[in-house]
């Protein structure tokens, strides 16, 4: 009986109520292979959030197509100015400017070389405009496992703390869960981040990839009946 008292003066003895920052948290974290598990999971928040931000503008002027744009290289080459055609899609960002490009520079060869190459030029520029995406979607699955994997070496270290002790100290207990919850925190957060950015990137890709086909479609009717 005195030895079980002994213990529970130990264990309230031993217990402070201490306030611990994130800091705190993030540099406890680090023990162990946590520091490298931490130093991943940095690298792929900031390449990610790189991505995103350099995606979202390339694909925001991308998108810029001016109004009426297969209207006025129909409207020069009915004139038969297809140098300016060229020059007017050259001073354009779009990829369907591009496509059209080529399509127009094949003028006069089978309409079925002006379509492959067309379509060929058209996927180029769909995979250029789903360039590093996929590290993305990579990152949204892989930074959740690398999380979990942190707090499972985090929860070891607790557990050989505990079990080198001679006295039970919720401090440790306390300490080593909140440390081992910072990178399942973390690996979810950047999971999420990563996720909700590559699927609005993609968006944003179908949404050109859509115009793009309109603007071909628009263009091929232009060589079937120039009349109209």
């Amino acid at each position: 009986m005195s030895t079980f008292l002994n213990l529970q003066v130990q264990v309230i003895n031993s217990t402070k109520i201490t306030e611990l920052s994130t800091w705190d948290l993030i540099m406890d974290s680090n023990s162990g292979i946590g520091w490298m598990i931490n130093l991943i999971l940095l690298g792929m928040f900031g390449y990610s959030i790189y991505i995103i931000s350099e995606r979202f503008q390339t694909l925001k002027r991308s998108g810029r197509e001016e109004e009426d744009f297969v209207v006025k290289i129909k409207s020069l080459l009915l004139e038969g100015n297809m140098e300016a055609a060229k020059k007017y899609c050259t001073n354009s960002e779009s990829p369907s400017a591009r496509m059209l490009e080529k399509g127009i520079a094949r003028i006069g060869k089978p309409t079925e070389s002006i379509a492959g190459s067309m379509e060929n030029t058209g996927k180029l520029e769909v995979i250029r405009m789903k360039r590093r995406l996929r590290f993305l979607i990579m990152t949204a699955g892989a930074a959740p496992l690398l999380g979990l994997l942190g707090t499972a070496f985090s929860l070891y270290g607790m557990y050989s703390l505990l079990d080198n002790s001679p006295v039970l100290s919720t401090k440790v207990l306390s300490h080593g869960t909140m440390t081992a919850m910072v990178t399942t925190t973390a690996g979810l957060l950047i999971g999420a981040i990563s996720y909700t950015g590559y699927h609005f990137l993609m968006s944003k890709v179908e949404t050109i990839t859509y115009q793009m086909e309109k603007d071909a479609i628009e263009f091929m009717d232009l060589l079937f009946h120039p009349g109209k």
